[in-house]
């Protein structure tokens, strides 16, 4: 199974401009042809019939020459192997690696891309793409749009999934939680944002205290002997525990300074500590963070987020206006908006990506360099003849008929210098 679904895709033909040159230049070869064997017909009617013969045989010569030529870069002439010929398809291998070199030379070079960057205010242009309601004249969004509604159509969604989640779960399994929970714990208890935690425990402790009465009351009358059942000091002892329990719960409500409010706070405190450096600690809340990822109703939340996130990618890239509604389409307005005002933050973004863009030349400008040049180590010789016949070969077939028609204007002076000597 493949990631991306491509049709094959046929060879392209010679581009019709192509074919029209190539006609030209050949239909003026063989009209040349027949001036020259008119004028051998004619000759010695008239003086100036040599200066036409002379003319066309020149040019016949001319552009003999340059079709030989010109053929001769793609491909053998009339089929001959003609020593020197083909030449194109002889030598991809080597055009491959000085199309290579040619890139890494002139664009892939950190210092190169690190100028050309500095030359482009990037962020400018994003702000006033994301601020514009219409998003500009909207090509390059209908455009960006039609790109990723496409890819996420053609995206096999069970492969992609499976690597989206797998991405999540490894992300998981490595991700040390332990320490950012403590981390996270000693900040709120730093700003005093444990309490409202603190405080809903305590009335939940109220409501559950509240909600099993019967249960402590059936507890004390099943342990009590029988002469506190029979002289009913079992109920006594219940009301007792329980108004005592309630009264304690009210004062840790009310009271910041309560003994046992300070000796929760004391236990979050070394919570906290023990999260960021108890060794047992920690391989505990790795061994909880574990079961959870592997918990299958776990598994099937993950499934519903990626289904859920690649519905609404799919929705927005097909509606690329529903994107700009809403909050997100508020959110995006206002940060377009934001980077359009705040000069140190455009100098930030550009900055940044003058960096990436740097660092990837650095980092995979090799690579791309290899990429190049084994693409076109790959091709057969037919493909690499057509594509750059198909690139230049337009401008080839001008240097047909300019040679046709220099060659004659050579015959013709050749021709003139013998009548006048």
């Amino acid at each position: 199974m493949t990631l991306f679904a491509r049709p094959p895709r046929a060879p392209a033909g010679p581009p019709p401009a192509l074919v029209r040159m190539r006609l030209v230049a050949t239909g003026l070869l063989v009209l040349m042809a027949a001036v020259y064997g008119a004028a051998r017909h004619f000759d010695g009617v008239h003086p100036g019939i040599g200066f036409v013969r002379a003319f066309a045989e020149a040019a016949m010569v001319g552009g003999l020459a340059d079709w030989f030529a010109v053929t001769a870069l793609f491909r053998h002439p009339l089929g001959l192997p003609i020593p020197h010929t083909a030449i194109v398809p002889r030598n991809k291998g080597r055009i491959g690696d000085t199309l290579a070199l040619f890139l890494r030379d002139n664009f892939l070079v950190p210092g190169v891309v690190a100028r050309r960057m500095a030359r482009l205010d990037l962020a400018s242009a994003a702000g006033r793409w994301l601020s514009s309601p219409q998003g500009g004249d909207g090509r390059i969004r209908r455009g960006a749009s039609r790109m990723a509604a496409g890819l996420l159509d053609a995206v096999d969604p069970n492969r992609l999934g499976g690597m989206v989640k797998g991405a999540i779960g490894q992300r998981l399994r490595t991700l040390e939680v332990a320490p950012l929970m403590g981390q996270a714990l000693d900040a709120a208890i730093a700003k005093d944002r444990h309490l409202p935690l603190l405080n809903g425990i305590i009335r939940w402790a109220g409501r559950t205290l509240a909600s099993n009465e019967s249960l402590i009351r059936d507890m004390v009358h099943d342990r009590a002997g029988s002469i506190m059942r029979w002289t009913g000091l079992d109920e006594t002892l219940a009301n007792k525990i329980i108004d005592g329990l309630d009264q304690m719960l009210a004062d840790m409500a009310e009271q910041p300074g309560h003994p046992l409010r300070a000796k929760a706070e004391e236990g979050l405190r070394r919570l906290a500590f023990d999260l960021q450096f108890d060794d047992a600690m920690r391989a505990r809340a790795e061994q909880v963070k574990l079961e959870i990822i592997e918990n299958p109703a776990m598994q099937r939340w993950i499934d519903g987020m990626w289904e859920s996130a690649r519905t609404a990618l799919l929705r927005v890239a097909k509606d690329p206006e529903m994107g700009r509604g809403g909050r997100l389409g508020e959110a995006l307005m206002q940060l377009g908006e934001t980077v359009q005002q705040d000069a140190r933050l455009r100098a930030t973004i550009n900055r940044f990506v003058r960096r990436a863009a740097v660092g990837t030349a650095a980092d995979y400008g090799d690579g791309i360099v290899r990429l190049v040049s084994d693409t076109v180590h790959g091709w057969d010789a037919g493909t690499i003849t057509r594509r750059l016949e198909n690139a230049v070969g337009r401008d080839l077939q001008f240097i047909r008929i300019n040679g046709t028609l220099v060659g004659g204007l050579v015959g013709v002076a050749i021709h003139s210098i013998d009548v006048l000597l």
